[in-house]
């Protein structure tokens, strides 16, 4: 059996009640939504960019024809 609290522990229960206020729980998740999924599509972007870069690199312009 639990041994009882006695004032003192009762006092910081009351105290840290406010930890467990379901308004205070969770709370960046439910703020940002869609959060997750702009990421992940983000990163997809970035790394498809990557990829089409490599495969069509523009070619570096020739300067043997042009005098200065």
């Amino acid at each position: 059996m639990a041994k009882p609290l006695g004032p003192t522990g009762e006092f910081f229960r009351r105290r840290d009640e406010w930890r467990k206020h379901p308004m205070l729980s969770n709370q960046l998740r439910h703020a940002t939504p869609g959060l997750g999924i702009a990421l992940v599509a983000f990163g997809i972007y970035l790394v498809g960019e990557q990829v089409y870069d490599k495969l069509y690199k523009p070619h570096p312009p020739s300067s043997s024809s042009s005098s200065h």
